[in-house]
């Protein structure tokens, strides 16, 4: 899988589709979510077929309305990577996992491991 869309090991155009799921508060026809990908020409059939992808993969519901299907992202972004970090971690050895774990925090800055820090307490404070 491409990793090229930075979100969640997407491909560009589908992390873009994402993008605009996650941001809609409601279900989402082909056209609305193509009017949305201003940044880009793309063809309709183009859109239509990332989110068909997308629902295939488990990473969009689709429901008809009409002749249309209306789609949701299945997760959130959160719940997305979660996912992704929980499957690549769990497929290492653990002295990999240790180790890939601390080549991450090694690399992360102050803040994030604070951040980091911050969500170990109130999962702690929450699990009491």
């Amino acid at each position: 899988m491409r990793t090229g869309g930075g979100s969640s090991g997407l491909g560009d155009l589908e992390s873009a589709v994402m993008q605009i799921l996650w941001a809609s508060p409601t279900p989402l026809s082909v056209r609305e979510v193509h009017a949305s990908l201003t940044e880009r020409e793309l063809a309709y059939t183009t859109v239509m077929t990332v989110l068909d992808r997308l629902a295939k993969k488990g990473l969009a519901d689709r429901q008809r309305e009409g002749r249309a299907w209306r789609y949701t992202a299945r997760a959130s972004r959160e719940e997305l990577t979660a996912q992704v970090l929980r499957t690549t971690l769990g497929g290492l050895a653990p002295a990999d996992r240790t180790a890939a774990l601390l080549h991450f925090l090694g690399e992360s800055s102050p803040g994030e491991r604070d951040e980091l820090r911050a969500a170990l307490d109130a999962l702690e404070r929450d699990s009491d």
